[in-house]
């Protein structure tokens, strides 16, 4: 009898560890469906960018993104204010409601500028990180064209905060110090800027941050190489441990991604980032692909990696060439992401930058 319930036990305990090692070779194929017409979230004089979207308890649905005025240029920089509106459905259309994180003086490490959100719902409060900065407030853009004439002190002054609410229409609590600031080393890859922060709590609990580091090792005020790094926290609001060895890197290439995304699902964490490498002409011909990791500090692209180049394709059956498709992140329900969140762009016939917020039905498989 013992020696049958022995075998039963080893089965049953082979059973289970093949099926942990089949786990942790499934890879996600995502493929974008035909958007619609009501997912398009745009302002004739605001410029939109950055959207992120939660759902409250009542089923309504929360969008936060980053706005500005579009008579300023391309002046996110130094004039973006993440914002708040809301829909019934996850593709809109969606409402104005508030100015999440307005501008609340120069003498605050975010005071002058908002950018960057990324919302997440963990226990019963809602974390908005975002990226924030301050300096002299000088535009340096103007007449409204596609251009981006940075503010080097702003740009510089990049950190990355969260801010917290029992509700997500606020009131959000803001930190006089940045959730993750520059390293002191001046030799770190992360010494002179951070933002992008991209957030998941992983199965042991714990939770992953991934975000965008620049360096002083290139030449002031641009700095470089730009590449992204890993940090991990008990507590949503950190604090959270860096690790230094960068992720996404590519040989020969000091920005070779940004704009990450992170989830964790079938065993592994897995990132969509904006894939910076130029094609052979050397225009820039960013795709949207995707990473994956078993610990959430060794990444390696994904079998089904790419996901889109700067396409899309609408309900009526148009298609649509941008500028720009950026900014992802993901609407995920009973653990399975359903909506792909971009921001996207065109230029009109004076060259002005158009502006808008966009969610795209997704199919994900599991392979």
């Amino acid at each position: 009898m013992k020696n049958k319930i022995l075998i039963t036990f080893l089965c049953l305990s082979s059973i289970f560890f093949q099926f942990c090692k089949v786990r942790k070779d499934i890879s996600l194929e995502i493929k974008m469906n035909p958007i619609p017409l009501s997912a398009k979230f745009s302002n004739d004089s605001l410029s939109t960018w950055c959207s992120s979207v939660a759902k409250d308890d009542d089923g309504m649905f929360h969008l936060y993104y980053s706005t500005w005025p579009k008579r300023l240029g391309w002046a996110w920089v130094t004039d973006s204010k993440v914002s708040h509106a809301v829909a019934k459905s996850q593709y809109g259309p969606y409402k104005f409601a508030d100015v999440a994180l307005p501008v609340r003086g120069a003498q605050y490490w975010d005071g002058l500028c908002t950018h960057n959100p990324t919302i997440h719902k963990f226990g019963k409060k809602y974390y908005l990180y975002y990226m924030g900065n301050t300096g002299d407030g000088i535009n340096p853009n103007g007449d409204n064209k596609a251009i981006e004439n940075l503010n080097w002190t702003h740009r510089n002054n990049q950190r990355i905060g969260v801010a917290i609410s029992d509700s997500p229409y606020g009131p959000w609590k803001r930190f006089d110090q940045p959730l993750v600031d520059v390293s002191k080393d001046s030799t770190a890859m992360d010494a002179l800027a951070v933002n992008n922060p991209a957030v998941a709590q992983g199965p042991d609990g714990r939770y992953l941050m991934v975000y965008k580091a620049i360096g002083r090792k290139r030449p002031l005020p641009f700095g470089g190489p730009v590449v992204h790094m890993v940090a991990f926290a008990d507590h949503p609001a950190g604090p959270f441990k860096k690790y230094a060895q960068p992720v996404f890197t590519v040989k020969g290439n000091d920005f070779p991604a940004e704009d990450p995304y992170i989830w964790y699902q079938a065993g592994k964490y897995r990132a969509i980032v904006k894939k910076m490498e130029n094609d052979k002409n050397g225009k820039e011909d960013a795709m949207l692909v995707q990473y994956e990791s078993a610990n959430g500090l060794d990444w390696v692209q994904s079998k089904q990696a790419i996901i889109s180049d700067k396409t899309i394709t609408w309900v009526n059956e148009r298609v649509q060439k941008l500028t720009h498709l950026e900014r992802p992140q993901l609407y995920i329900e009973n653990g399975k992401p359903v909506t792909l969140l971009c921001a996207g762009d065109t230029l009109d016939a004076k060259g002005v930058r158009q502006t808008f917020n966009v969610q795209i039905p997704i199919s994900v498989t599991e392979k």
